[in-house]
C-alpha cells in the first residue's frame, strides 16, 4: 500500500468536517479554507475510492450508504489527529490545580503518603487531594485522575502502568520466634497463633498463599485473631502475638530493623501486581505526567522491598 499523501489526508478530513457540521461552507470555517477547496478535496476523495460520499441538494448535504459507512472511520482519524494535538500542547503546560489520587490504605500510607513532601517541592502549583480506601472506584464518574490498586484491570476505559509486584509473606518477632519456634512449612502454620485480615471492600477473609514446589496452595488459616487492617496485622505480629502475613513493602522497613523475621520465606507468592490505572482522557494531562513520573521514583526498579526474595 503507498504511502497517504498530503491530499487525500486533506480530503479525509474535509469529508469528516463537512459530514459532521453539515454543509461545506461550515467545515470551510473550521478548516479556515474556501468551500471550494473543501468540495475539491472530497472530489478528489471520491474520485479516488470509486464512489460518492455525500448526496447533494440545494438544501441539504446528506451521506450515501457507503459514506455513511466511512464517516465513523474518518472521524475517528481526526479525533486522533485531536488528540495528538492536545498531548503536544499538555506537554508544554505547567502542572497546577488538584490532582485527585486514590489508592488501597497500605499502599498511600507506606508508600505514596511519605514521599509526596518531595512531590510538592518539586511542584508547588500541584495540591495533591489523595483518597485512602480498599474499594474499587469508578474513576471516570468521580472525576478520579490517577489508582493505584493492588491486581488486576476492570475498566477497559483505563489505562494501566505496573508499578511493581505484590509479594506476600509470612513475618514473626524475634520475641515470638525465641518463644515458640517457626513453621517449616505451611502445614504447621495450624500449631502458632496465627493472626488474619479482612477485606473491608468485600468482608471476606484473607487466603494465606504459598508456592510449594512450584505449585500455589491457599487456604483459609485457623486464626485465632481477625482484623480489618494490614497495619494492625503489623501492629500485633510486632508485639510478639504471633504470626501474620503481609505484603513485603509493609515489612521491609521492620527486618531490616530487626523487629520482624519472616516465616517460611522459601515459600513467598508473587500475589499481584501494584498497578497504576487513568482514564483516556487524561492521558495528555500535564498533571497526570508529572505524578506518574513521580511515582517511578516511589516504585524504582528493582523494588527494594522485593530484594530479599528470589526463585
Amino acid at each position: 500500500m503507498e504511502p497517504l499523501a498530503l491530499d487525500r489526508l486533506t480530503g479525509i478530513i474535509a469529508f469528516a468536517r463537512a459530514a459532521s457540521l453539515g454543509s461545506y461552507t461550515a467545515a470551510s470555517k473550521v478548516m479556515a479554507i474556501s468551500p471550494s477547496a473543501v468540495s475539491k478535496s472530497i472530489k478528489r476523495l471520491e474520485d479516488r475510492l470509486g464512489f460518492k460520499l455525500f448526496n447533494r441538494t440545494t438544501r441539504a448535504l446528506t451521506l450515501t450508504p457507503e459514506g455513511t459507512e466511512l464517516f465513523q472511520k474518518a472521524l475517528r482519524l481526526l479525533r486522533d489527529a485531536e488528540d495528538i494535538e492536545q498531548t503536544a500542547f499538555a506537554a508544554r503546560m505547567e502542572p497546577s490545580g488538584t490532582i485527585k489520587i486514590t489508592a488501597p490504605v497500605p499502599v498511600g500510607l507506606h508508600l505514596i503518603a511519605p514521599q509526596l513532601p518531595r512531590f510538592r517541592e518539586q511542584y508547588p502549583a500541584l495540591s495533591v487531594d489523595l483518597r485512602l480506601n480498599d474499594t474499587f472506584t469508578d474513576l471516570v464518574e468521580e472525576s478520579i485522575d490517577v489508582a493505584i490498586r493492588v491486581g488486576p484491570l476492570l475498566d477497559s476505559r483505563l489505562i494501566a502502568r505496573k508499578l511493581a509486584t505484590n509479594i506476600v509473606c509470612c513475618y514473626a518477632s524475634p520475641a515470638y520466634i525465641k518463644a515458640h519456634g517457626t513453621p517449616a512449612s505451611p502445614t504447621e502454620c495450624s500449631m502458632h497463633e496465627l493472626v488474619n485480615v479482612r477485606y473491608q471492600s468485600s468482608g471476606q477473609m484473607m487466603k494465606w498463599m504459598f508456592n510449594v514446589d512450584g505449585e500455589i496452595i491457599e487456604f483459609f488459616p485457623d486464626a485465632a485473631i481477625s482484623v480489618n487492617s494490614t497495619d494492625a496485622v503489623l501492629a500485633f505480629i510486632r508485639s510478639g502475638g504471633g504470626i501474620g502475613m503481609l505484603p513485603s513493602f509493609i515489612a521491609n522497613s521492620y527486618v531490616a530493623s530487626g523487629e520482624l523475621v519472616p516465616v517460611m520465606q522459601d515459600y513467598w507468592v508473587a500475589r499481584n501486581d501494584i498497578t497504576a490505572f487513568w482514564p483516556e482522557n487524561r492521558r495528555g494531562n500535564p498533571n497526570v505526567r508529572v505524578f506518574m513520573e513521580f511515582l517511578q521514583s516511589v516504585f524504582p526498579d528493582p523494588t527494594p522491598w522485593n530484594t530479599r526474595f528470589s526463585n
